[in-house]
């Protein structure tokens, strides 16, 4: 049997490992592993809280490591298993060749869009802020340069402007869990990984999400930043100052021009409506804010918001 160690790290990793786990034995593979970040310090008590990918692992008693570095003393802790392949979706770090090359049949790679197209690390991000028609579950053999390796297997995933950056990527890890299913049940079968596609078209890269990126400016269209909220969808979220405080815009959704507003600053908040939400001046269109977080409070639906802030109509947002 084919011994895997699967290289993750969040929990769109953790539900792609845990449909390996339940498929393993009838596909010739066992999950003999896990590599994930180490735990990071969370909460007021700066607890260590590992990843999801470890937590799961744990839960299942699957070896875990979590190494600062993949230098040699990490190398050889790993090597003492004996893996077969490498399967990585979102682990955080590039492999170096030292690494690849304890692997007999090599290693694969989750990526969530039409390589060569949104290379790098916030791929799902970028197919939403572009308001793509399409992206995809791409299997990939993992090289030295950052997703340039040939494709292996791949799911086109039709978009319908709904989507946000959790929904698309859980979607995706699903979908992509399965076509590495079918590539490990190969590798048993043949004793070889299938030879993959070179990456054809232009290339394009995508780089960390900072939070000054989720910044609302309102002098974009209603449609750019209704797509922007989606997109960073629940982190980083997308924000506006408010009377010199952060405010949360965490749902909405684009409205048409109205006539009667057609004089007012973007950034404006406009109206409270029951039925449609609290309607924001932009260049172009309004935006209908359906959930909103003020600093230090919790999330909370439009309807409950308002409850709290009966000053808020009128305000410019963005001072």
């Amino acid at each position: 049997m084919i011994k895997v160690l699967y290289a993750g790290s969040p929990e769109a990793a953790r539900q792609t490992l845990e449909i390996l786990v339940q498929n393993q034995a009838q596909n010739g593979f066992e999950i003999a592993g896990v590599l994930s970040n180490p735990p990071s310090a969370k909460g007021r008590h700066k607890d260590l809280i590992p990843t999801p990918v470890a937590q799961y692992a744990m839960e299942n008693n699957i070896p875990v490591f979590t190494p600062e570095h993949l230098d040699s003393a990490a190398r050889e802790e790993i090597g003492k298993i004996g893996f077969d392949v490498l399967v990585c979706f979102a682990y955080g770090h590039i492999f170096g060749p030292k690494f690849l090359s304890m692997f007999k049949f090599g290693g694969m790679n989750l990526h969530p869009s039409l390589l060569p197209k949104y290379r790098g690390c916030t791929p799902v991000p970028a197919a939403i802020i572009n308001r793509d028609k399409q992206t995809a579950a791409t299997i990939q053999t993992l090289s030295l340069k950052m997703d340039e390796g040939d494709i292996l297997a791949q799911t086109v995933v039709d978009l319908d402007g709904t989507e946000t950056n959790e929904s698309l990527l859980n979607d995706c890890a699903k979908k992509g869990a399965f076509l590495i299913l079918g590539l490990l049940k190969d590798i048993d079968k043949n004793g070889i990984m299938k030879e993959g596609i070179p990456q054809k078209g232009d290339s394009s890269y995508t780089n960390i999400i900072t939070k000054e990126d989720a910044r609302i400016n309102w002098n974009a269209s209603a449609k750019e930043i209704e797509a922007l909220v989606r997109a960073y969808y629940p982190e980083p979220a997308c924000w506006t100052m408010e009377k010199g405080q952060p405010l949360k815009i965490l749902k909405a959704k684009f409205l048409e021009d109205r006539q009667e507003f057609a004089g007012e600053v973007p950034g404006k908040v406009l109206l409270f409506s029951k039925a449609e939400g609290i309607l924001i001046k932009t260049k172009d269109g309004i935006l209908s804010a359906l959930e909103l977080q003020r600093q230090g409070k919790k999330a909370m639906n439009y309807k409950d918001f308002m409850n709290g802030a009966r000053d808020f109509i009128g305000t410019v947002l963005g001072e």
